[in-house]
């Protein structure tokens, strides 16, 4: 469970930093429109469809870790209905060992 948290953790970071370098982009782009010259309007078109192309890759990521998100909360939920003692038995050990962990600490 460890791993998927870490990957999960990971993948949310990769989909923050994408969307900063969009908006960067975005920003150079616009920083571009005031440039003359063929070689700028060059790279205005070619920053202009790597910047779509990102656009469209972070929707693709965004939606896939929304599938993954729902799929776990589905499972989640049928396994707690399939079985309501266990999942009461691991949320009380669960605020035990985090009464435990509170209490230590005041101390």
């Amino acid at each position: 469970m460890t791993q998927e948290n870490d990957l999960a953790a990971a993948r949310q970071r990769l989909l923050e930093d994408f969307g900063k370098i969009v908006t960067d982009t975005e920003t150079l782009l616009r920083s571009l429109a005031n440039v003359s010259g063929e070689k700028a309007a060059e790279m205005r078109n070619t920053v202009g469809a790597n910047l779509e192309a990102a656009k469209g890759r972070l929707r693709e990521l965004q939606g896939d870790a929304m599938d993954k998100a729902t799929g776990a909360a589905r499972e989640a939920d049928a396994y707690v209905k399939g079985n309501p003692w266990t999942a009461v038995g691991v949320a009380a050990a669960a605020g035990v060992i985090i009464g435990i962990m509170i209490a230590s600490n005041r101390r």
